[in-house]
């Protein structure tokens, strides 16, 4: 093929492929909105903080949607009001950077956590976030070791009240320093702890930009993950045809695992309807 054909043949498809991603973003928010329920829900309800908190709860109701993440104790009745599950409980760390890692923290986090951990338990929820916190200079299998050290003060008293601590895992890119950043590490600290009420929150944007091979990391590692979150790569924007990463496949991967859990959408929409992003988004996602 000459040149000239080429690029006036390359460009005829390119416009093409053009209009049918423009397609798909106009028509998507017009699907019907019927759920199969074989996954559970949920969605992270910062990337949506600009709507009220009640608003966007009635909101889920209206999609059938039991389940939000990232929700502290002061709103925990308002979501009782609604009957909405806090399917990932928070306000017991400190920071993002000053986790188990580093026995500085550790008087303070022992004490935040054992008054937390009740509270999940009577609320009725299950999952507590907690994180490593950063390196600074710190050896990994030094930063493991103290995590555990941590840690196993407060993993028998969500063994007896049956609450999950999960510890997130960041990528380099948007946590620099963050010690918790690939799959391996945090297994081998699910292990050294060997409990099933401390899991690993594996969110699969963080993991794609760290370590990609997202599915078989689940395929592999799936008894250690006890909660999942969603966004596309790249950008952490709408896990529509406009990123690189193919949800229906991650999702049916997690589903043939066996996972009864939730799995939270935590993108940030640049859909001016936001709630229709977000609906296209749960679709995507249920299998």
């Amino acid at each position: 093929m000459k040149r000239r054909n080429f690029i006036a043949t390359a460009a005829a498809g390119s416009a093409g492929l053009a209009s049918v991603s423009g397609l798909a973003h106009d028509q998507t928010p017009q699907k019907e909105f019927k759920l199969k329920n074989n996954i559970n829900h949920s969605v992270c309800q910062w990337c949506f903080a600009d709507i009220p908190l009640e608003d966007f709860l009635k909101t889920l109701n209206s999609l059938g949607i039991k389940a939000v993440d990232l929700i502290g104790p002061k709103d925990w009745p308002l979501l009782k009001k609604y009957d909405i599950h806090c399917s990932m409980c928070n306000g017991a760390e400190i920071s993002l950077t000053e986790g188990w890692n580093d026995p500085k923290y550790h008087e303070q986090l022992i004490k935040n956590y054992t008054e937390m951990i009740p509270k999940v338990a009577e609320a009725g929820y299950t999952n507590l976030i907690c994180f490593s916190g950063n390196r600074r200079g710190m050896n990994d299998y030094v930063g493991l070791q103290n995590c555990v050290d941590g840690l196993s003060q407060i993993i028998p008293l969500a063994e007896e009240h049956g609450v999950v601590i999960q510890m997130e895992l960041f990528n380099q890119v948007d946590h620099k320093d963050y010690m918790c950043d690939n799959s391996l590490w945090g297994v081998e600290l699910c292990k050294h702890l060997g409990s099933d009420n401390f899991k690993l929150l594996f969110d699969i944007y963080h993991m794609q930009i760290q370590e990609g091979d997202i599915i078989r990391s689940i395929r592999n590692y799936h008894p250690y993950f006890g909660h999942y979150h969603t966004a596309g790569v790249p950008g952490r924007n709408e896990i529509d045809e406009t990123q690189e990463l193919y949800y229906p496949a991650i999702i049916k991967a997690i589903h043939e695992t066996g996972f009864t859990g939730y799995v939270a959408q935590e993108f940030i929409t640049t859909w001016e309807d936001k709630i229709a992003a977000l609906k296209d988004g749960f679709l995507r996602c249920d299998i």
